[in-house]
């Protein structure tokens, strides 16, 4: 039978194959990336953002001072520094242009292998991950329960005039106030129930939480109006409790539009009755009503004669 026999040479590029085939697949295995930039970023006035990296070492021989991560962003390769909140942690801070809403990075780190007394150098990276700049989000209600026209705020920054605020489904009157300041008066809806809540916008729906419409009651005196046209009367609005922050609304309805004349109801922070004036229009007969309170409805009968 005839054999080849191997040569010292060969012998020894057959190692040197094997011992660099080892370095690098314990080089894949030696250290652990973990991306700790969260997926998602509110916008901030100075459009710098923080991305972190985690470095865990599984082998005592990668030496730590042999560890130099970057993080490849919009092409460019930047060094990340030590993070002082804790061991392994690596940040760098980023300026975003105006208008960008999405930046692609990865992260590559170079550290060396120590084995035999040789320091082999290896290297790690990520996938590609992407952050989101967020520049509307909502975090909470300012609270969860009240009466039927209480006025609520909406925590949270990124609103705009064209956000409208829902519950299950149904549009409510709300109040820009500014980027950072909005809130709602709650609807008259069927009261002891629970309704979910949501923000639409330009972004679209953003969920906000749920709310509770407590039951309560309102009185109003006189319990009707007659009026000629151009005439006046002052009607008071009592409700049961001192009105919260904002005041409490009261939306009132008629089905007579074009025979009364009267200014938004709104009872005062603090206070429990307000009286607005009311004015006859066209002749007609018909009614007030509010919705919300007491058995669901409260109704003023009115009636406006020509004079």
């Amino acid at each position: 039978m005839h054999t080849n026999r191997i040569s010292p040479a060969r012998k020894i590029l057959c190692w040197l194959a094997a011992t660099l085939a080892l370095a690098l697949l314990a080089g894949c295995e030696s250290v652990t990336l973990t991306n700790l930039t969260p997926a998602s970023m509110p916008e901030n006035p100075s459009q710098i953002y923080t991305f972190t990296l985690r470095i865990t070492p599984r082998t005592n021989t990668v030496p730590a001072a042999s560890i130099l991560p970057h993080i490849i962003l919009d092409g460019q390769s930047y060094e990340m520094k030590k993070s002082p909140v804790g061991e392994g942690l690596y940040e760098f801070e980023y300026q975003l242009g105006a208008g960008r809403d999405d930046v692609a990075y990865y992260f590559l780190v170079n550290y060396d292998v120590e084995g035999n007394n040789v320091a082999t150098p290896s290297e790690a990276y990520t996938e590609v991950a992407h952050a989101q700049i967020v520049r509307r989000y909502v975090l909470a209600l300012e609270v969860n329960r009240g009466p039927v026209g209480s006025r609520v705020s909406v925590l949270g920054r990124g609103f705009t005039p064209g956000d409208k605020v829902f519950f299950s489904g149904t549009p409510v009157n709300t109040v820009f106030e500014s980027p950072t300041s909005l809130s709602f008066f709650v609807p008259p809806l069927e009261a002891n129930k629970n309704y979910s809540v949501a923000l639409n916008g330009t972004p679209g729906f953003s969920q906000v939480g749920t709310f509770h419409i407590d039951a309560s009651n309102v009185s109003v005196f006189p319990i009707s109006l007659n009026l000629r046209t151009r005439d006046r009367q002052t009607l008071t609005f009592t409700i049961q409790n001192p009105a919260p922050p904002g005041g409490t609304l009261l939306d009132v309805s008629t089905d007579v539009p074009e025979s009364v004349i009267m200014p938004e109801v709104i009872v005062p922070q603090g206070q429990t009755s307000v009286t607005v004036t009311v004015e006859g229009g066209k002749a007609g007969t018909g009614s007030l009503f509010l919705k919300g309170f007491g058995a669901g409805e409260v109704t003023v009968p009115l009636t406006v004669t020509d004079k």
